[in-house]
């Protein structure tokens, strides 16, 4: 939020820099995101009064002025159109320099010299997006007589700072210059100034104007204040009232938004202006939207409505989307004569989503979205009704219409002042801490041996004991909390079981080259979509975040490989030719118990690898996993039923009838799916279940002390016989005996039959307890070979 300084000052006795402002408000707790300047480069650029409008001798589109600087008059050629005798505009002497670079020369334009130059505000600095439309491409006419030859940084207060706070969803009441002042006179122990609101002159009755407002839906409108002003002359705001909504980065439009505007950026209170005399029956409703009605909003889209949407309507049609925008339909206009001034407070669930249903978040929206104070509503419109008397923008109707079905009232909480000493580790006094929260505008005051602390509507956040304390600790300042010892019984600190076992596995994926990733648990339900997953799949059970950030992370994860499958789609769009990667996190599932309970959490291992890699690579990176964390003899089972995986090229693997992991080769489809144009290899294993068989207690084996001896095989069989019952029979047949068994080559092609392959195998064997003999092992490998024959129907490669 940007919060202009000579703006903050209005409020609050300031007596020091900026930046140690920011300093101090940052150790408050208001975090600073940056510090602005506004003047971006303007010298010698003067207030200047036009005398003269003549024509030129030479050129058609230009004129010569003469122009009172205060203590000479200039001679000054130019293009501007907008100008009239008697306008005060800003003049760039010579010698001058202005925003983008150029200084100002005499100079002669069609033969006739010129002393300086009438500026825009695009040539004082002002951003083109924040610059009013009547001088979107003319000259700055100054809104009343300015002492001449002034500064014009003084009179547009161009030296000004402006801070960008960062405002925490928590705290909405700091999304105001009112706000941010109550923070600054509590962190500098000043007086909070808060202006006073009165209108003085009301005429005749609402009642004559309004012929009624109802709220229908009123679980999604907490309060509708409304108010009416006639005889309204639409036109451009004051100057400083501009000045200070473009430095807080809005747009002056004309006088009626403008005073909304500012008030919206001064109490918190977003606000609209509806045309009287466009409403059906002068009469409004506040309910959901009904199928198949539409509005154009002012921003001139068409848009269409659903009943999960609050509106604004008329006695027939919509006329604006509740804490969103309002209608053109409704719109106030330069021939708007009297205008009703709406002062709501709208749910902000209910305003969040139908912000993103409808494509539009606004500075409305944005702050409705955070649950405002309801009884914001009426100081707010007064606040608007006081400003367009004191410009003399129209005439305030005596009376207003509010409609307040369960008041916000203010709540109280019990304070300990021992509690707050011993967790802050502080020793305040009972005044001191009731002096911290006056200055928040709580109201403190003693009971007994404790402090009655009511808590004021606008502090939403605060629900417990210990947010107040924190609230003392953060205005006395935590540092100036002198650090201290832990206080309580030693205790030893060790990893987790669990924490073991993943570093164990951190280990040695770091050791085959592996790169840990981390990504959000939060992904987008179109993610199940991408990698395939059936609409019957258990994966497609998800939890739907209550607020997310957007419909990307809206639904929490049950499987880590789509998260996965993006950064290594990132990466290979980024043309890195090979990336191993790895990430452990949590998968969540939703609990089937009819009340609302938080999901299951379960510890995941994925890892994503394309280039130099194939099955037999990941493969045995998951081997070496198992098997450093004692679990040995899994089996992997053909996997032909997961969508994400080829059907081919995949498996299960599985250990006393549970399913650790599934293994395989990406499907080229969801390849497809993410614009990857290589092989790519992925496992994802269940560490809780991993965890159980787990067997951290290493087992001593001595070295054997006697030789080992060496045979190898190669055979041909069918193509879709697994390797594991070749090996099953070469473990039951060789027995202890057996100490290895390696694969070491796969081959089909030339010299192998159709729907045959080759396989070889190395075969290690050995005895602990003595030398064997080479015809006792030859005998031993013939049988083997012999039964894998029989068994396999397979044949001996020469």
């Amino acid at each position: 939020m940007l919060v202009p300084v000579n703006w903050l000052k209005k409020y609050v006795d300031i007596d020091i820099n900026t930046k140690e402002l920011a300093d101090e408000l940052t150790m408050s707790g208001s975090h600073v995101d940056s510090i602005e300047e506004t003047n971006k480069g303007v010298d010698k650029v003067v207030v200047g009064k036009i005398l003269e409008i003549n024509d030129h001798p030479n050129a058609d589109k230009l004129v010569i002025t003469k122009v009172d600087v205060g203590e000479e008059e200039l001679k000054i050629v130019t293009g501007a159109t907008n100008i009239n005798k008697g306008d005060y505009v800003p003049i760039a002497l010579v010698g001058a320099k202005l925003p983008d670079g150029m200084k100002i020369k005499k100079s002669k334009l069609r033969g006739e010299s010129s002393f300086g130059m009438m500026c825009s505000l695009d040539e004082l600095g002002i951003s083109s997006d924040l610059i009013p439309k009547e001088f979107k491409d003319g000259i700055l006419i100054l809104d009343k007589e300015y002492e001449l030859g002034k500064d014009i940084k003084d009179i547009l207060e161009l030296d000004e700072k402006v801070i960008d706070f960062e405002i925490t969803p928590n705290r909405p009441d700091c999304l105001s210059i009112i706000g941010m002042a109550r923070e600054t006179a509590a962190t500098l122990n000043k007086e909070l100034k808060i202006p006073e609101v009165k209108i003085n002159n009301q005429v005749e009755d609402i009642k004559d104007y309004v012929n009624g407002i109802e709220v229908l839906d009123n679980d999604l409108c907490k309060r509708y204040y409304s108010k009416v002003v006639k005889n309204i002359e639409v036109k451009p705001s004051p100057l400083w009232m501009q000045q200070r909504l473009i430095k807080a980065g809005v747009r002056p439009i004309n006088n009626i938004v403008d005073v909304t505007n500012y008030v919206m950026l001064e109490l918190g209170q977003p606000l609209h202006a509806f045309d009287l005399d466009k409403l059906k029956d002068k009469k409004i409703e506040i309910r959901r939207a009904k199928e198949d009605e539409e509005i154009t909003t002012l921003d001139g889209v068409k848009r269409d409505i659903d009943d999960s949407m609050l509106i604004i309507a008329d006695a027939e049609k919509p006329i604006a989307i509740a804490g969103v925008m309002g209608g053109e339909n409704s719109e106030v206009s330069k021939e708007t004569k009297t205008i009703l001034i709406e002062s709501a407070n709208f749910d902000g669930r209910s305003v969040r989503l139908t912000s993103r249903k409808v494509g539009l978040r606004t500075e409305a929206s944005s702050k409705f979205e955070k649950n405002l104070d309801p009884n914001l509503s009426e100081i707010a419109c007064k606040r608007v009704c006081q400003l367009l008397e004191d410009i003399n923008a129209g005439e305030v109707i005596k009376g207003e219409i509010d409609v307040y079905d369960k008041p916000l009232n203010e709540k109280s909480l019990n304070l300990r002042p021992e509690r707050v000493n011993k967790l802050l580790s502080t020793d305040l006094t009972k005044q001191q801490m009731i002096d911290i929260l006056n200055r928040l505008e709580f109201k403190a005051e003693k009971v007994d041996k404790n402090i009655k602390v009511i808590v004021p509507t606008f502090r939403q956040d605060i629900k417990l004991e210990a947010d107040i304390i924190e609230e003392i600790g953060r205005i006395y300042g935590f540092s100036k909390i002198e650090p201290k010892p832990f206080k309580g019984t030693l205790t030893k600190g060790e990893k987790s079981r669990q924490r073991k076992i993943e570093d164990l596995v951190k280990s040695k994926l770091t050791g085959f080259g592996l790169n840990e990733i981390m990504t959000y648990s939060f992904i987008s339900p179109k993610a199940y979509d991408r990698i395939n997953l059936p609409e019957y799949s258990m994966k497609r059970k998800y939890v739907e975040l209550l607020n997310p950030l957007g419909e990307d992370y809206s639904v929490m994860r049950t499987t880590l490989i789509p998260n996965m499958l993006d950064a290594l789609a990132r990466n290979y769009k980024y043309g890195v030719n090979k990336a191993w990667a790895y990430e452990i996190g949590n998968i969540f599932t939703p609990k089937n118990v009819p009340v609302k309970s938080l999901p299951y959490e379960n510890k995941n291992l994925c890892i994503g690898m394309y280039g130099e890699v194939d099955f037999y690579y990941i493969k045995g990176i998951l081997n070496t996993i198992l098997e450093s964390l004692g679990v040995y003899n899994v089996e992997y089972m053909p996997e032909k039923h997961h969508n994400t995986f080829h059907p081919g090229r995949t498996a299960s693997v599985v250990k006393n009838n549970n399913v650790l992991a599934t293994i395989g080769e990406i499907h080229p489809d969801v390849l497809k799916n993410y614009g990857i144009k290589e092989r790519v290899y992925a496992l994802e294993l269940d560490l809780e279940i991993t965890s159980i068989l787990t067997n951290l207690k290493n087992k001593y084996k001595e070295l054997p002390k006697y030789p080992a001896i060496n045979r190898d095989m190669a055979i041909v069989l069918d193509e879709e016989i697994l390797v594991k019952e070749i090996e099953k029979i070469i473990k039951e047949t060789g027995g202890e005996l057996i100490e290895d068994i390696t694969l070491f080559d796969v081959y089909k092609g030339e010299q192998i039959p159709e729907g045959k392959k080759s396989v070889a195998y190395s075969v290690t064997y050995r005895s602990y307890e003595r030398t064997l003999k080479d015809e006792e092992v030859s005998k031993i490998h013939k049988e083997i070979v012999e039964l894998i024959k029989d068994k396999l129907q397979a044949t001996l490669r020469s």
